[in-house]
């Protein structure tokens, strides 16, 4: 029999499998491709900005202030590239290493409030979870965000189960504190101190507390660590009626107006448990019939760990289901507490046939819908191919046929009494497929490349290059500086009239802009077609093309 290892040992033996696992599944890929829209782009190219220009409080893209978010991502991107070199991969570094720091927090935590054995199956439930995966593979926010928050957990949870322990709980403070510099939902793990305040008064032996002068100091610590960045923010925009409208965009549109009356993504109230939690919780998800049960059954009984992290997790989907904006990508944070909450109860439920059963089920489903699709493709509907290669210039035969074969004979070789082990062997190579092969193979077209090669064929090397109406991809495959005029701007006619002007105060200057924008400003006849991309007709127009914008054309 294998002598057991000393704790130590085993800490340190599961963090380094639990490494070797994350990048396993997140690393594929890294290096490969450039930045895909609609988010990656704007975010590296702002992280850009601030390494050349050297202006690091507040984020430009274009030359203009950028209100949607706080700086503290773009900081991650442009604080990796200048240490690599290599823009490649400082874009998808952050979410990377946000999503292995993640891992080994979630595994700590569920050793600290069970054993290790939980902690780690936590961990391997979260890096397996395709919203986990996703997003540690994209250089979006929330991976950052999901560390913050789960760090502000882990102190918190520290010092409210295992404490006191008041420096988990100033751990956590800071956390809170760095979750809003990134993304202004970074207070959301606040909530476990109201929850945890409640479950004592059921059971007063079950929680610590937290002096009030403790809290009166977690309070302090998180105000000046937002005030280390907004104190000088709000400063500056007392002086720059620019950098004012950024200052009253970011704290107040950005956050109340947007919550409580979005513009965009605007979703019912149930779309996070019909269309986000099933698909894009599993394999986690599978277990929901089982779970809830069994999670009622603990509660009731005076379990404060499992009321404290599915308090969070329902205050999460609560939270984000009342605003009318939705995006999936919003519950991410809560992913680590759904998996710490299942891990205690996932040796008995895997060794439940109806639980393998319904994760085979899902393999042979998926195995026979991409067949489904793949012979659907082929000799049905042969139109869809040709529209995918003018659009993306791909094949994409290879990649679904090795994807259909993989999932069908993992879920033969495995059959239904390992169907877990079916599904994450069919998750990790699809992952694989993406990263190392579907994404370099759309890389040229969704990242915008191939549009702006074209440009650079157009163009003299000396000739400026202006944008109008532009998407963040095209100003970052730029080879040349751009000249913008305004970014989201709705004076679409001032705009372009601004462009002209600018054309012709000097020769060898062109600007792009989609069909959409010829239309008053622009001659059609004379504008040089450059093709589609996203989704639109790109055009280079001289000043030979400009005419007067003040009324349509006849």
């Amino acid at each position: 029999m294998e002598p057991r290892l000393p704790p130590p040992a085993r800490r340190l033996r599961d963090r380094f499998v639990l490494s070797v696992l994350g990048l396993v599944l997140f690393a594929p890929g890294l290096g490969l491709r450039d930045p895909w829209p609609p988010d990656e782009p704007r975010f590296a190219q702002i992280a850009r900005e601030m390494l050349l220009s050297g202006q690091w409080l507040i984020p430009h893209i274009g030359g203009h202030p950028y209100s949607d978010k706080p700086p503290v991502f773009f900081w991650a991107i442009a604080g990796f590239e200048a240490l690599t070199g290599s823009a490649r991969l400082a874009f998808l570094l952050p979410s990377l290493l946000a999503a292995l720091g993640t891992l080994l927090l979630t595994y700590d935590l569920g050793r600290r409030l069970w054993n290790p054995r939980v902690g780690l199956l936590a961990a391997l439930l979260l890096a397996f979870m395709v919203q986990f995966t996703l997003q540690a593979r994209m250089a979006q926010i929330d991976a950052l965000l999901c560390f913050w928050t789960t760090l502000a957990l882990y102190g918190f949870l520290r010092h409210l189960v295992r404490g006191p322990d008041l420096r988990g709980f100033y751990l956590g403070s800071f956390a809170v504190a760095a979750g809003v510099l990134t993304k202004g939902v970074g207070f959301l793990p606040l909530v476990v101190l109201p929850i945890a305040a409640g479950w004592r008064r059921r059971s007063p032996a079950g929680l610590h507390s937290v002096p009030p002068r403790h809290a009166l100091g977690g309070a302090a610590l998180v105000c000046a660590v937002l005030l280390a960045w907004a104190g000088p923010m709000l400063w500056a925009s007392l002086h720059d009626p620019a950098l004012a409208a950024y200052r009253d965009d970011l704290l107040l549109r950005q956050t109340a107006t947007r919550y409580a009356n979005a513009w965009g993504h605007r979703e019912p109230f149930w779309y996070y448990l019909v269309q986000v939690i099933p698909p894009f919780w599993l394999p986690g998800s599978l277990l929901l019939p089982w779970l809830i049960p069994a999670w009622r059954r603990r509660i009731g009984r005076g379990d404060g760990r499992y009321a404290l992290l599915l308090g969070y997790v329902l205050v999460v989907i609560v939270f984000f289901s009342l605003s009318s904006g939705k995006r999936g990508l919003y519950l991410l944070p809560a992913t680590p507490a759904f998996a710490l909450a299942c891990a205690p109860l996932l040796p008995g439920l895997l060794r439940k046939r109806p639980v393998q059963a319904l994760a085979w089920g899902v393999v042979v489903t998926l195995g026979l819908g991409l067949l489904t699709g793949w012979l659907y493709l082929a000799w049905i509907d042969e139109r869809i191919v040709p529209e995918l290669m003018a659009r993306y210039r791909v094949q994409p035969w290879a990649p679904l046929a090795i994807l259909t074969a993989a999932s069908l004979a993992l879920a033969a070789w495995l059959g239904p009494r390992r169907g877990f082990r079916a599904l994450l062997g069919t998750l990790l190579t699809g992952w694989w497929l993406h990263g190392f092969w579907a994404a370099p193979m759309l890389d040229d077209v969704r990242s915008g490349r191939s549009l702006m090669r074209e440009v650079r064929t157009r163009l003299d090397p000396g000739a400026e290059l202006g944008m109008v109406d532009w998407k963040e991809q095209f100003l970052y495959q730029a080879d040349r500086p751009i000249m913008t005029f305004g970014y989201r701007r709705a004076d679409r006619i001032g705009e372009a009239a601004e462009a002209i002007a600018w054309m012709r105060m000097a020769p060898g200057r062109w600007v792009l802009l989609p069909e959409e924008r010829l239309e008053p400003c622009f001659e059609s006849r004379l504008a040089i077609a450059l093709g589609r991309a996203h989704r639109e007709q790109w055009y280079l127009v001289g000043p030979e093309a400009a005419r007067d914008c003040d009324s349509p054309a006849p």
